[in-house]
């Protein structure tokens, strides 16, 4: 992966200061002009937040927007502690395809997502065990703080949670998994969504955060699987949960309705 965002002359985007409503979209036009000129390719990484605000001359809230669009579009991909970077679109269309299959069958589609977690993330987690360094093993210890500081507040916790299981499969360096797990994390936002208002339910993915971070730290390949594995079936069990009462809100609703 190339660092930095020259293009075949040596010569860097220059980016115009955007002064009118919305510039947010702006901002993506001229990222989107610069891959179409070949100034940004596949694997070039874009500047920090602070330095875009800065050249684009807007704030930091209207280049996250920004990127968030981008990210959307397929055109970049944030990694954890690693930063953004131009994309080839591989996420992009795995993700409309696996949005698509889920639409069609969201409790189904559900089950197929906890299986595919189950299959994937104790392996990674075994593997990252031997692998991972510093700078990733001090994101896991980071996203722990802030869930631990996050427990009613859903929005930072699931950010948080999603950088833990991240910055696992980052660790493994291997470009396939990672473009695997970036095209699902929609659905992981999702699912987390659902099971955020378990009764219980954060607190016992701390827990089990904690463990895998332990297994981690001491290297043991084995006690980070079995961490992995005993983390999903809470997961799997409170999305249960969580369709449960799903389902039975609906039905109570349709009753009162039907009633009325």
């Amino acid at each position: 992966m190339r660092d930095g965002t020259v293009d075949s002359s040596g010569a860097k985007p220059v980016y115009r200061a955007v002064r009118v409503s919305r510039l947010y979209e702006q901002i993506v036009q001229q990222v989107e002009e610069s891959i179409q000129k070949g100034q940004l390719k596949p694997g070039d990484q874009l500047p920090a937040e602070r330095d875009l605000a800065q050249s684009f001359g807007v704030s930091r809230t209207a280049v996250r927007e920004a990127v968030k669009t981008l990210r959307e579009k397929g055109l970049v991909e944030a990694y954890s502690g690693r930063g953004t970077f131009v994309t080839n679109g591989t996420s992009h269309a795995i993700r409309q395809s696996l949005d698509l299959m889920i639409g069609f069958g969201q409790q189904e589609g559900s089950t197929h997502l906890a299986g595919l977690r189950q299959i994937l993330e104790p392996e990674i987690a075994a593997f990252a065990a031997l692998r991972i360094e510093e700078q990733l093993l001090a994101t896991m210890r980071e996203a722990v703080d802030v869930m631990d500081r996050s427990l009613h507040h859903p929005e930072a916790y699931i950010e948080a949670d999603l950088d833990f299981h991240l910055a696992l499969a980052e660790a493994i360096e291997n470009p396939l998994i990672l473009s695997l797990l970036d095209s699902i994390v929609g659905l992981l936002r999702e699912q987390r969504s659902r099971i955020f208002a378990v009764d219980g339910g954060p607190e016992r993915g701390q827990f089990h955060h904690k463990q895998i971070l332990q297994a981690i730290e001491r290297r043991d390949r084995d006690a980070a699987r079995e961490a992995m594995r005993a983390h999903l079936e809470q997961v799997r069990e409170d999305s249960s949960s969580a369709a449960a009462t799903a389902a039975q809100s609906k039905l109570t609703s349709k009753f009162n309705r039907s009633d009325g």
